[in-house]
């Protein structure tokens, strides 16, 4: 067995959707199967069995396949923490800060890292489900490129191509990406697949007769649009919420612009007692019974677009009339007296004044904190598990009030009167005590259980039936197994 490469046309087109679905689909026909994303740039993280860090999507994926997640999975991870740099993580771990053109060039000594980690999951798996990032058709990153065809050219795999045809324009999509591409690149794109199709399929064979006959490749399957589907996102915040009950907990979020692992709240938004909106920049600050501060790659930023926002005079008059406010990791950071960063470790070095809403100080330190940790809610018998992922280390009479007891230790602050309180822990509320608990905590009576980790195994079960369904896994299967992916067939 060898590797198979899902590309996509545009970014968000489907592709992580469709490897999952696809890990699932092989594990369920009892091979081993890994996901494997040459590079990614995401701001959403997890923690992986081997103490690395990779994108949540590819974690997610990992779960579809039914094991761990390895740093291997995800060789380069890029972070951004402004427009033009990012933190650029090799095989799990910081390899250091690089502006975009550095890291262009840097793009052949990571390469060797990504194949590095492929050869090491192709020696452990019979399958690796591999996936692209953004286009191939991009041709100002062509050179060196490490995440799309380069890859797939250095390893000799197939290619299916994803075209999105919600966003309109799928036919233009899939012929044009295919004409930007070389010889043997057309020649390893051995079909396509429509995704997010709505509508009867009648209306749409011709155009799929009309691809196979101007590109001599199939069409491996139409995947319907699923309404309701809730997975971890690579990046973009998602807009899923479940049908709400009369009574809800108004929750609001700011959209930092560098906003990390807002996959803390998908159990949040699934929950039937939770209304959740994100609010973006220059949009009215609404009313609410609880502000959560999310996490952030760039602490100190961030928190200045907060305050320029009106976030500060927000939050006080928000504790005033009786409102709760919960910090996750930066957030957390953001909610002391003040963020010092001597070094520059997320930005500009410098200190800054934070909201001061609880006693405690943080400093940004070398050596990121990655691990994965579980325990109970102070005070209550409620399990918690989740993970940890960042560099500050916080100081001052708050954490004397913790959050979590997580057996090495404690962890997070919440104030005497009860309203204002932080935790370094992503995934709070992922497991069903804790959530409820939580809520509890933030002001929710009598809160229904919703187990986020039991409806995520559901997703990908019905991720999995739908491919089964609309895909020719039989054909996939056999390109998977060919012995050859170079012939230069179009």
């Amino acid at each position: 067995m060898t590797t198979l490469m899902i590309q996509g046309t545009t970014s968000d087109a489907g592709k992580s959707t469709v490897v999952a679905g696809l890990c699932r689909v092989l594990k369920r026909r009892g091979f081993s199967v890994a996901p494997f994303k040459p590079q990614n740039m995401a701001l959403n993280s997890a923690v992986t069995s081997d103490g690395g860090e990779i994108g949540r999507s590819t974690a997610l994926q990992a779960q579809a396949a039914g094991v761990l997640p390895h740093s291997d999975m995800n060789p380069v991870l890029l972070k951004p923490e402004t427009d033009r740099g990012a933190q650029v993580i090799l095989r799990g771990k910081v390899h250091g800060h690089m502006d975009a053109l550095d890291y262009h060039a840097y793009k052949r000594t990571a390469k060797e890292s990504v194949m590095a980690a492929w050869q090491a999951l192709e020696s452990r798996f019979d399958v690796i489900i591999a996936e692209g990032a953004g286009s191939p058709a991009e041709i100002n990153l062509r050179q060196g490129d490490i995440a799309n065809m380069g890859f797939a050219e250095a390893a000799d795999c197939p290619v299916l191509l994803v075209g999105d045809i919600d966003r309109g324009g799928v036919f233009a999509q899939l012929v044009g990406t295919l004409a930007l591409l070389s010889e043997s690149e057309q020649a390893r794109t051995k079909g396509f697949i429509i995704n997010r199709f709505r509508g009867d399929i009648a209306l749409l064979e011709p155009g799929l007769e009309w691809l196979e006959a101007r590109t001599q490749k199939p069409v491996m399957g139409t995947l319907p649009y699923l309404q309701g589907l809730l997975l971890d996102a690579e990046d973009s915040i998602g807009t899923v919420q479940a049908e709400k009950a009369s009574q809800t907990l108004e929750v609001i979020v700011p959209a930092l612009p560098r906003i990390s692992n807002h996959t803390d709240f998908d159990p949040l938004r699934l929950h039937p007692q939770v209304s959740l909106s994100f609010i973006g920049p220059d949009q009215p600050i609404p009313p609410a019974d609880v502000i959560i501060l999310p996490g952030s790659k760039s602490t100190a930023s961030d928190l200045a677009w907060l305050k320029r926002q009106g976030w500060d005079a927000a939050m006080t008059r928000h504790l005033r009339y009786g409102g709760k406010v919960l910090g996750i990791c930066g957030g957390f950071q953001m909610l002391g007296e003040c963020v010092d960063d001597p070094d520059g470790l997320e930005g500009t070095p410098g200190k800054v004044a934070g909201f001061g809403l609880l006693p405690l100080t943080t400093r940004m330190v070398a050596g990121k904190q990655l691990r994965n940790v579980s325990g109970v809610l102070m005070g209550e018998e409620a399990t918690v598990a989740g993970y940890e992922i960042h560099n500050g280390v916080s100081e001052g009479p708050a954490l004397s009030s913790p959050l979590f007891d997580l057996g090495t230790h404690l962890d997070g602050a919440i104030s005497e009167d009860g309203q204002v309180m932080g935790t370094y822990l992503h995934g709070l509320f992922d497991h069903p005590e804790a959530c409820q608990a939580l809520l509890t905590i933030l002001g929710l009576a009598q809160v229904g259980r919703v187990d986020y980790s039991a409806h995520r195994e559901q997703a990908l079960e019905r991720l999995a039936d739908t491919l089964e369904a609309h895909l020719d896994i039989d054909a996939i299967l056999a390109l998977i197994a060919s012995p050859s992916t170079t012939n230069k067939r179009c």
